[in-house]
Order: structure tokens, then sequence, then C-alpha cells
């Protein structure tokens, strides 16, 4: 059984990617303190250009 409740949600970080080890089962919400923001473009213009460099697959 899965648990479905994060004990250290972080509520300034939210998330959606249910696959990421640090996503809060249940919530929306990121287990992490911080969070390391990138791109994978040269010139990024718009939301699709940026990555979460902290997601690490569960």
């Amino acid at each position: 059984m899965k648990d479905t409740s994060c004990t250290n949600a972080n509520h300034a970080i939210e998330c959606t990617v249910k696959e990421c080890k640090h996503h809060c089962s249940g919530e929306n919400y990121c287990s992490l303190n911080k969070i390391r923001v990138g791109t994978h473009e040269t010139n990024p213009t718009k939301p699709d250009c940026t990555d979460c460099n902290s997601f690490q697959v569960k």
C-alpha cells in the first residue's frame, strides 16, 4: 500500500509530477527545502523551456 501522506510537504513548492521521488503522495507539493530550476534551451522564452533539475525518478 502506498503512503498517501507527506509529513515534510513544502507548501512553497507546488508540484504535480507524481513520478518524482520528491513528490508528496496525495498532495501537489514537493518535499525538498529548495529546488534547482534550469533550462534545456539556449534562449528560453516560455515555461516549456524550463526544467526542474531536482527531479529524480521514483
